[in-house]
């Protein structure tokens, strides 16, 4: 998933060394866009919940699902890495932005949709649309997808388009990070971990993963410097230089986004406790750890696997503040689907990639999110 933090390729031996002020600039940026995604997912992944609508609750993932994740991910990097080892990095890359391109522009008119919705006037025509897909014929006939829009969908499907085409014909940064911090907005609000146990399995099996694969083998930076796909964020530290076509970048993958960002999870329980102690403090752990690991990377001038210093931290400050409230048994024994998520549905399948855009998506088509819109799948695929 390109999870480690670190700098494009190339960038130290083929570019002038950045200025401070350049990549003072670059980290805090990327800092700032990594929050962005989590903050807004968290608070619309429980204004979702609430509609009580079990056909738009978030997926929830299970402790079988969080153990398999770092198994699964780890598969499919190395196959990424073998893929990019025997054919040519070329035509693969263009495969991959024909499918990125049409899954970045379902992610941003979703991510962009409600905002969008203000700016419309009040006499706007605004027509309603159903997408039925069925199998079978009378008595045994079942609903495959059921995806009702309207016009003003269209139009946020349109602009997201231009992005989308601008995006493949120039392979923007910019455009990049738009499609980055859409993916990685749905991730966080999409799905759901419902306990603090599932919580750390999840972490505590990808710190292993990312540690791993950053440290042990080069697989990490070489898909991630290869994979020519919106599935990390990048801020170049020469843009005081070269304004918009500054091409030294500093990038983050969406894995260290989305992963942590679901450790919001202390939200839905700061709900019950009617106050948001757990989730600021969350959000302070995660500025802290990935500080952290952008401090580390400047002084070893080495890619980091930004997990190593986040996944402490997220788990570590919550508990700290828990155990000073004497709230840890509470926490733990916390289930959020019996209250804020009720009748939450179960994954019966993982994502490929860890925090990519292919999980992220495959989640999309099988839930899209609140008011107005609804897909529903057949039982075979629940």
């Amino acid at each position: 998933n390109g999870s480690a933090a670190g700098a494009a390729p190339g960038a130290a031996a083929a570019r002038p060394p950045a200025t401070p002020e350049g990549m003072a600039l670059a980290y805090g940026s990327l800092v700032l866009m990594a929050l962005l995604p989590i903050f807004f997912g968290a608070l619309r992944s429980v204004s979702c919940a609430k509609s009580k609508n079990s056909s738009e609750m978030p997926e929830t993932i299970t402790s079988r699902d969080a153990a398999r994740f770092p198994i699964v991910a780890s598969c499919t990097l190395l196959g990424l890495y073998l893929f990019f080892k025997i054919f040519s990095q070329e035509y693969i890359n263009l495969l991959l932005s024909m499918y990125f391109f049409v899954l970045g522009i379902l992610a941003l008119s979703h991510t962009i949709s409600p905002m969008m919705n203000r700016f419309f006037p009040a006499n706007f025509p605004n027509k309603q649309y159903q997408l039925l897909f069925t199998q079978g014929s009378g008595e045994s006939k079942e609903e495959i997808v059921n995806y009702e829009f309207d016009t003003k969908d269209l139009v946020c499907l349109a602009l997201s388009s231009v992005v989308g085409v601008w995006y493949l014909l120039r392979k923007h940064w910019i455009a990049n990070n738009l499609f980055g911090l859409a993916f990685s907005l749905n991730g966080v609000e999409l799905l759901h971990l419902n306990n603090v146990s599932t919580g750390c399995i999840l972490l505590g099996g990808l710190f292993i993963y990312d540690v791993f694969w950053v440290f042990g083998t080069n697989v990490m930076v070489t898909v991630a410097k290869s994979f020519e796909a919106p599935i990390k964020l990048v801020f170049p530290q020469d843009l005081l230089e070269k304004g918009l076509e500054a091409d030294n970048f500093a990038m983050l993958g969406l894995g260290d986004i989305v992963i942590p960002g679901h450790w919001a999870l202390p939200f839905p329980y700061s709900l019950k406790k009617n106050t948001h102690t757990y989730f600021y403090t969350s959000f302070v752990a995660y500025i802290f750890g990935l500080g952290l690991t952008i401090f580390i990377m400047h002084i070893f001038k080495h890619a980091q696997p930004a997990l190593l210093y986040l996944v402490p931290a997220c788990i570590g400050f919550p508990l700290l503040v828990a155990l000073a409230k004497g709230e840890v048994t509470e926490m733990f024994s916390y289930e959020s689907s019996a209250e804020i998520l009720p009748h939450t549905p179960r994954l019966t399948h993982f994502p490929t990639v860890s925090g990519s855009p292919a999980s992220l998506a495959d989640s999309m088509q099988q839930k899209l999110s609140c008011p107005r819109r609804r897909r529903q799948q057949s039982p075979s695929a629940m």
